[in-house]
């Protein structure tokens, strides 16, 4: 049986958990920047549709907010690849994880800038403008509660089953000579 993952990380060394933190960025990352080349391509495409020219200086505006912020986010999702072929094979791999963790988080924070502002000027330009700004600000909140809210919310939760089980472990492992250390 493999013992919980609070008890392995409890026993992994320095390098280990740079590298397990460095792979876990990655994936997020693959993640991240797919979602936002897709919006920007689509956010590239939209003023040659039939339908731009007639779109209203505040809805120029917004495409621009909206464009302006899947490049940065494009920008610092991408980031973190360029900043490790510098630093590759350089031992250094505790500052190119503190570099990616700040500049996915700059990335994520311009998705949202660009993801609602997407919203609110396509609900403008099919609805009205009222309903679009109820409907961003709703979006906005949406996102900021999965992105920040639970995540900042769910860092202090302990499962007590996890507890439990790494507790009977700790005792039942014969190397380990005070069960609390």
């Amino acid at each position: 049986m493999k013992p919980p993952a609070r008890l392995r990380l409890s026993q992994e060394n320095e390098k280990h958990r740079w590298d397990r933190n460095f792979a876990d960025l990655l994936q997020e990352l693959r993640v991240a920047q797919t979602g936002v080349q897709i919006l920007f391509a689509f956010l590239l495409t939209l003023p040659f549709s039939a339908g731009f020219p007639h779109a209203s200086s505040f809805q120029r505006d917004l495409y621009v907010v909206a464009l302006l912020a899947a490049a940065a986010a494009a920008a610092m999702l991408i980031s973190p690849v360029a900043f490790h072929r510098a630093l590759f094979r350089q031992g250094r791999k505790p500052e190119l994880v503190r570099y990616a963790h700040r500049m996915v988080t700059g990335g994520l924070a311009f998705t949202l800038i660009s993801m609602v502002s997407s919203i609110v000027l396509i609900v403008d330009y099919l609805l009205s403008r009222p309903i679009a700004i109820i409907l961003g600000t709703a979006a906005a909140l949406w996102f900021l509660t999965f992105w920040a809210g639970i995540p900042l919310y769910r860092h202090s939760w302990i499962d007590e089953e996890d507890e439990e089980e790494e507790e009977l472990l700790i005792g039942d492992d014969p190397t380990r000579s005070d069960p609390g250390a």
